[in-house]
């Protein structure tokens, strides 16, 4: 049995693997076998993370995170997790290849997931024109019209990204005024190839064997119109990554996890949770590192407040 067990790969995880690893709680960190790293890993240039002047790539950033938690004798495992038992004092977490762990903490810090339309061709379409990442699939798209749906910063970004590889990129927004920051709404204005569509919302996606339009209605006339292009990049927000959680944790309205104050402890004890799956609002890096920070510190004192014999089953892991 281990003393923590940290589920999670992005910035959060990550943070909270070096602080637990530097008190000499010997962390085993649970990354998803195809999702590790978190959101950075689509993300290409990260500008606003202190440290780094000149900016860095989401990647990098991530794999920088990880050998530093390495660094200090954080084990890390590819594998995704199945199943929770939350309750009690020992934490059982069960792996997709059957395998279980336990611990006497848990820090959930699984991000969040790409939010759908919600259209019937979307998911049929998916990988044939529609997609949920720029930075992935943008190669694909060299000299196509293409169309961004969104209003926020994932959505300028993607946007001016994707400028690289498209000849036309639309930004299809359901109001008439654009969510994101104003450095990020500024550089997407100033750039040639981007045209916004305002007040209309994706109704319909077209094409047989590949994407081939979109059908929108306007949301203050309702009139519908067909849009032709050749792909269409999703970026209208993420949900939480609660679904392991619940009916073990309490949620928030927002479906985060809910945690007491600036606290990350949750309603079950011995359970803290940090990042996006804790945050509705703000959801960025430098955020979900500091809250991954609290979650480590929180539960370096719960388990100080443990009694020794209990502490004492948790012995020293050998290292995979």
């Amino acid at each position: 049995m281990r003393q923590i067990i940290i589920i999670g790969s992005g910035p959060a995880g990550f943070t909270a693997a070096i602080y637990a690893a530097r008190a000499n709680l010997k962390p085993l960190l649970i990354a998803s076998s195809v999702e590790a790293g978190g959101e950075l890993m689509n993300t290409t240039e990260v500008e606003n993370y202190p440290g780094f002047a000149e900016g860095i790539q989401g990647p990098e950033l991530m794999a920088k995170m990880q050998e530093q938690a390495e660094r200090f004798g954080t084990e890390v495992l590819y594998d995704d997790v199945t199943e929770l038992d939350l309750t009690g004092d020992t934490k059982t977490v069960t792996l997709g290849n059957g395998e279980t762990h336990e611990a006497l903490a848990v820090i959930f810090a699984t991000g969040s997931a790409y939010r759908k339309l919600g259209l019937e061709d979307e998911e049929r379409l998916s990988g044939r024109g529609v997609s949920w990442c720029a930075t992935c699939d943008g190669f694909f798209f060299k000299e196509k019209t293409i169309a961004v749906i969104g209003g926020g910063d994932s959505a300028m970004e993607e946007a001016t990204f994707l400028t690289r590889f498209a000849s036309k990129v639309y930004v299809v927004h359901r109001k008439d005024s654009l969510r994101a920051s104003k450095i990020m709404q500024e550089r997407a204005f100033a750039n040639p190839k981007i045209e916004f569509v305002w007040n209309s919302e994706v109704v319909g996606i077209t094409g047989t064997d590949a994407v081939d339009g979109l059908v929108l209605r306007h949301t203050v006339t309702g009139a519908e119109t067909s849009l032709p292009l050749g792909g269409i990049f999703v970026a209208i927000g993420n949900d939480p990554r609660t679904h392991l959680v619940h009916n073990q944790l309490d949620l928030t309205p927002e479906g985060t996890i809910a945690v007491a104050g600036r606290s990350s402890k949750t309603s079950q004890t011995g359970v803290f949770a940090a990042g996006d799956v804790i945050d509705p609002t703000y959801r960025q890096a430098v955020t979900a590192a500091a809250s991954g920070t609290v979650a480590a510190l929180d539960a370096e004192h719960y388990l100080a407040s443990l009694p020794e014999a209990l502490l004492a089953s948790a012995g020293e892991p050998a290292l995979a």
